[in-house]
This record gives C-alpha cells, structure tokens and sequence, in this order.
C-alpha cells in the first residue's frame, strides 16, 4: 500500500466516522437531551466533541507509531552492527580477569561509538522529534476529553486547579514571610 494510499485511506474513513457521528447526534442528541439529567446532558450534549478527539487520537496514534517504530528499529540496528564489531574484534571467549576486562572495554567503545554516531544523525534527530510531536498531540487530545468530561460533570478543568495551586503557593509564601516578621517582632520585644 502506497503512503498516499493510506493517507485517503484514513482520510475516508475518518470523514465516514464524522459522517456517522453526526448523524448518531442528531438523531439521539434530542430525545437523550429530554431524558437526561443532570451531568448525563451536559454529557450527550459534548459527546461529539469527544467522538471527533477519539478519531483524531487514532491518526496521531497510527503516526507515534511509525516513529515508535523506526526509533526501535534504529537502535537495535546499533545494537546489532555494534555487537557485530565487538565479536569480530575479540573472537575469543575471555578466560581469565584481564581478558574480561579487555573484552569489556572493547565493548564499551565499540558501543560508545555506535550509539553516539546514531544519536548524532539526522535521521535519528528527525524521527525522535516527529516522536516526540505526536506523543505530544496524543497528550492533547486527551486532555481536551478530560476537559470536556469534567465540565459535563461539573467539576474543575486541570487549568482552573492549577491556577488554584498557583494562588496556594503564592498564599504560602506570603504567610510564610508574616510568619518571620512576627518571629522577629517578639524576639526584640524579648531582648
């Protein structure tokens, strides 16, 4: 299959999930509106929102893993040139403690070389950072459903609980520094 391929593949079949989420909304969004209550409509209401995320979730995924991949492949690719020049330079089977430790050191630099020279390539460099991207996408897109799953039951979004943890510490420290002006109001009282 041709990445073009692939790519319309994917592209079809989430407009057809988009396609069928809509019209599942339309045609339940209403009578489950009447029925529900509480958390439960806010809920059905936001559904789409979390059907549309769970979709795009899935491209990202399908991406993460053709860099996951290739990340694996290209260090077990080191890994297996690497052992290939440790074995061809100590063909022997060390039987002795300076043998082993030569062989160790042989090794280690032969490792040290190998691992060094991938993770300086740009072929590492740019798969690692398209990795690192998607992984971030992937966070997200999960986020924004937690988002939308605590608004539907009433409850707090990460960002209004880290402004409220924000507001403690700072609260913190200012009582902390009241704390050490009365301390040292009362000991020169004291003296």
């Amino acid at each position: 299959m041709q990445p073009d391929s692939s790519k319309n593949t994917a592209d079809y079949y989430k407009h057809l999930s988009l396609f069928w989420t809509d019209i599942m909304h339309l045609m339940s969004s209403k009578p489950q509106a009447l029925t529900s209550t509480g958390p439960m409509r806010a809920f059905t209401a936001n559904s789409k929102k979390v059907t549309t995320e769970l979709i795009e979730i899935n491209e990202d995924l399908i991406g993460f893993n053709q860099y996951l991949t290739e990340y694996y492949k290209q260090l077990a690719d080191a890994w297996g040139v690497a052992q290939k020049k440790v074995n061809l330079k100590s063909p022997e089977v060390p039987q002795n403690v300076e043998q082993i430790e030569a062989f160790k050191r042989i090794w280690i630099d032969m490792f040290d070389n190998d691992f060094t020279e991938l993770f300086d390539s740009k072929k590492f460099g740019e798969n690692y950072g398209k990795l690192v991207s998607k992984e971030l996408e992937l966070t997200k897109h999960w986020n924004n459903i937690t988002n939308v799953v605590l608004q539907s039951v009433n409850l707090p979004s990460k960002e209004e609980i880290d402004e409220v943890y924000k507001e403690l510490h700072s609260l913190k420290k200012r009582i902390g520094k009241l704390e050490l002006k009365l301390k040292k109001k009362e000991t020169r009282k004291n003296a």
